[in-house]
């Protein structure tokens, strides 16, 4: 039951990243430049995060415990630069293929730190999910795809940068209270976002209004997902919370057509699909082993 909590709470943190790409284009559509809706993402974040740990748990951490979380908080806004200035130059559904590499490169970096090689289950799992996301993202039908060394390059940093958030999430001062270690985490990407845009404060986008975006970017891009992802993560393999984040790109479609009015075709709809059981695959092991402990139990008991 409890990996079974675990992989819901890291499952919601990916769906809450999902809603953001739609949040993205209705800041761009009324003006605002990609790095003010970077840093009021960080910052309203922030903001949200301190007076939820006011509130709730206030907990001291000693300055090296706060070092190391913040490091983590750089892994996550640098995602988010990358895949935005990979946005710049190749089209997005090109851009969510290279991002939606961290599945494999996640399972990768288990097999090294662990010095073992994944489970059928999860190499299965990975293959799925990158046939799920070649169509739920639109790129077979897009036609001509644009292709630049820039792009690819920062598509696949997004990919890296993600995979080791989620390798930390799991590992690093676990012991500390999730709400407290989310803490830590935004300021760090606070700072990497504020260095981004020094000039945030004077050049007047809080004043034109980008502030109501960037509470709900803040609440579903920095608050709920680090928060679940720091509950979740240090209960499950790195392999397995990787395969989760997948749960990002069926949620970016739905938003997109509920808020958007785009138009998803019938493979893509089939890639969504594809990538949901992707997902549950690694569950079903779980699942599994219990089974046969319990069996096995049963069969104990009755001999």
């Amino acid at each position: 039951m409890k990996f079974l909590k675990s992989s819901l709470f890291v499952f919601l943190g990916a769906c809450c990243y999902g809603i953001l790409s739609t949040l993205v284009k209705l800041a761009y559509n009324d003006g605002f430049v990609f790095k003010d809706v970077v840093m009021s993402q960080f910052l309203f974040g922030w903001l949200s995060i301190l007076v939820i740990m006011i509130i709730f748990s206030r907990r001291k951490i000693r300055l090296k415990q706060f070092i190391s979380l913040t490091l983590i908080g750089i892994t996550t806004c640098l995602t988010t630069i990358f895949y935005y200035l990979a946005l710049e130059s190749i089209q997005a559904s090109f851009a969510v293929v290279l991002l939606f590499q961290f599945t494999w490169i996640g399972v990768l970096i288990e097999s090294i730190v662990e010095r073992k090689l994944p489970s059928k289950l999860k190499v299965i799992s990975v293959i799925t999910l990158f046939i799920g996301t070649m169509l739920a993202s639109g790129i077979i039908n897009s036609g001509n795809v644009e292709w630049s060394l820039n792009g690819i390059i920062f598509g696949l940093l997004a990919a890296l940068s993600y995979s080791l958030f989620v390798f930390f999430s799991g590992r690093v001062e676990t012991q500390i209270p999730s709400i407290n270690r989310s803490f830590c985490i935004t300021t760090g990407a606070l700072l990497v976002a504020f260095t981004l845009c020094p000039d945030y404060f004077a050049n007047g986008c809080l004043s034109e209004g980008i502030w109501k975006y960037g509470i709900v970017l803040g609440i579903f891009g920095a608050v709920l997902p680090v928060l679940f992802f720091a509950i979740g993560t240090p209960n499950l393999s790195t392999g397995v919370s990787t395969i989760l984040g997948a749960g990002e790109l069926p949620v970016a479609i739905i938003v997109s057509i509920i808020v958007l009015k785009e138009k998803v075709s019938l493979i893509q709809w089939i890639g969504v699909l594809i990538i949901l059981i992707g997902l549950i695959l690694p569950q079903l092991s779980t699942l599994n082993k219990k089974d046969n402990v319990k069996l096995h139990n049963n069969q104990f008991n009755l001999g």
